[in-house]
């Protein structure tokens, strides 16, 4: 922000020093400071409000070109009234098993014969 050199900082700390006197030096640059720090924080707030007003421009801008070209899209490609309907996948039932197979009528049961559980403890 300045461009201040060594030289001119130690003009500006001697004339300070004699103004304001050695004793209430740091005090006068306390309160310096915090005018700064107040100065600072006041300019981040304007600018994080310029930038969102600048965002919302941008995006209110990108939403007027988007409905602009999809209505150029949707008068190039009208819908069809019929279109609707054949672009819908129809169910349709299936068949059920062929009658001529029945069904078993004692299922087997393929699992392999467990020994008794035994009750003695070990």
């Amino acid at each position: 922000m300045f461009d201040l050199s060594i030289s001119e900082i130690a003009i500006i700390a001697i004339i300070a020093t004699v103004v304001i006197g050695p004793k209430e030096l740091p005090r006068a640059l306390a309160t310096a400071g915090k005018w700064m720090a107040k100065g600072r924080g006041i300019m981040a707030n304007f600018r994080t409000g310029l930038d969102a007003m600048v965002r919302e421009a941008e995006l209110q801008e990108m939403e007027k070109k988007w409905a602009s070209e999809n209505e150029r899209i949707m008068s190039e490609y009208p819908a069809l009234p019929d279109d609707n309907v054949a672009d819908e996948p129809r169910m349709e039932p299936l068949d059920g098993p062929p009658a001529d197979i029945a069904e078993p009528s004692n299922p087997v049961d393929d699992r392999p014969d467990l020994p008794p559980a035994s009750d003695s403890k070990p």
